[in-house]
């Protein structure tokens, strides 16, 4: 029994293809007693952790574009912002349509989003005397961050 345990562990940490190929196999074939279920796990748990993470990128990157276009002066880069802005938008917009249940996790993917993008517009526009809130001022809700142009 030590031998299987130990080989699962090789194949897994040799190459990681033939590892997930042999598992799908397992699984269709309902040998489940001969799966490496503790890698197992950890990919799937591994899996709902990278769509936490693609719903805060995209929230950074939405709320450091929204906040350079709501408070820094530079038309020339509005259309720009603007342009990221929709396409964050509609990204989130398409993963919550395919994982609905982030949005049990919208309050706090914002709040960890609004952190890191104010971080990061302060640090590139501050110099230039902009100034920022500490806080978003606006809905926070769902519905109003993926459609409201809060600079209007």
């Amino acid at each position: 029994m030590t031998q299987a345990v130990v080989s699962k562990k090789d194949l897994y940490d040799r190459d990681f293809l033939e590892w997930t190929q042999e598992t799908v196999a397992k699984l269709r074939n309902r040998d489940f007693d001969h799966l490496d279920l503790e890698n197992l796990i950890e990919e799937i748990e591994g899996l709902g952790r990278s769509e936490k993470q693609e719903l805060e990128s995209r929230l950074e990157t939405l709320l450091a574009h929204l906040i350079k276009r709501m408070y820094i002066n530079m038309p020339e880069c509005f259309n720009g912002w603007e342009n990221t802005i929709r396409e964050q938008r509609r990204r989130i917009t398409l993963r919550l349509k395919q994982t609905p249940s982030l949005k049990n996790y919208w309050d706090e993917a914002v709040n960890d989003a609004w952190f890191l993008a104010l971080g990061t517009v302060r640090d590139e526009y501050s110099k230039n005397g902009y100034q920022f809130p500490d806080t978003w001022q606006f809905s926070r809700d769902i519905d109003s961050m993926l459609n409201i142009d809060f600079w209007e």
